[in-house]
């Protein structure tokens, strides 16, 4: 992260160690989600802002910070720009392709409980982060703070380094490349939760034309395994091929014998996972549009695969 720290505004009466306690924990859940959806890393936002508090604790003995939601922001968003940049280095060597870190908001659900037909609150979305990975740094922390979280253009345009003008055109850039990626993110649950239930009784059941059915024409299936565990180390892509690839994996699960498969909330919307025991293996990430799959993510990775948060 920069040595500068964030502008502290001055002139009010200082905040004591029990207030400026309070009022970061009221804005750490959204420094969280500033954090995840620049990195993709769930367990590195948590240590972005975790870093933040002590910095903030250091600055404000210094001099007042009155404004600790704003601060925060600036501070979390430029240690998340250093960390994005050193992490593009790193997947350059990373084996097969490259996935967010998924986050398991809930252990099990039940897809015929309306109450567990969980929507997209306030979770970056898996299918965004996916999209987000297209993006440069500049061009993806220029979207995240301006269109998730409403940082006017200027205060952007501090944090990267750039003019303004040239701030508007990093997100110009960005939001094509967005929408060229996923044309909606919005989640009709309904049409969601009948689509999502179609894909998982045709996976269940092994029906080739039933799963194919669910599927986007050009649908993409990318599995990260991180090197450590079998996995596809290129994508897959067409109805067809992405059934039968399912179909196998399904089918290998079943032989080994000691693994079990449920419904669990992954980024706010239902997914799949796979146990071990109580080891989880596997999830199976759809993102649905339109009435069809239009990508299914596998993550595999031991290290991106944690207990529900």
């Amino acid at each position: 992260m920069s040595d500068e720290e964030p502008d502290q505004l001055v002139g009010q009466p200082k905040m004591d160690d029990e207030a400026l306690a309070l009022a970061f924990e009221r804005v750490r859940p959204r420094l969280v989600r500033v954090a995840y959806a620049v990195v993709g890393s769930h367990a590195d936002a948590e240590d972005v802002v975790a870093a933040c508090w002590l910095r903030l604790v250091t600055a404000h003995a210094r001099e007042p910070v009155v404004d600790v939601g704003k601060w925060c922001t600036v501070a979390v968003a430029r240690a998340s720009i250093d960390l994005l940049r050193t992490a593009r280095k790193q997947r350059e060597v990373y084996v097969g392709p490259w996935l967010p870190e998924p986050v398991v908001t809930a252990a099990q659900i039940d897809l015929a409980d309306p109450a567990d037909r969980v929507t997209l609150d306030e979770t970056v979305s898996y299918a965004l982060l996916v999209v987000l990975e297209t993006l440069t740094p500049a061009e993806r922390v220029t979207w995240v703070l301006h269109e998730l979280f409403g940082v006017p253009f200027p205060e952007v345009a501090d944090l990267v380094g750039r003019t303004p003008a040239a701030v508007r055109q990093l997100a110009s850039r960005a939001r094509a490349r967005v929408r060229e990626g996923a044309p909606r993110f919005e989640v009709d649950p309904v049409e969601h939760h009948e689509v999502f239930s179609r894909f998982v009784t045709a996976a269940a059941g092994g029906d080739l034309a039933a799963l194919v059915a669910t599927l986007d024409p050009d649908v993409v299936a990318t599995s990260d395994g991180g090197g450590q565990v079998s996995a596809a180390t290129r994508p897959v892509k067409g109805a067809d091929r992405v059934a039968r690839f399912l179909l196998g994996i399904a089918d290998l699960s079943a032989r080994r014998g000691n693994e079990e498969s449920s419904l669990v909330a992954v980024n706010g919307l239902p997914a799949i996972a796979v146990h071990a025991g109580e080891r989880l293996t596997t999830l199976v990430v759809p993102t649905i549009a339109d009435g069809r799959v239009v990508r299914v993510d596998i993550i595999r990775a031991p290290a991106k695969l944690h207990s529900p948060r």
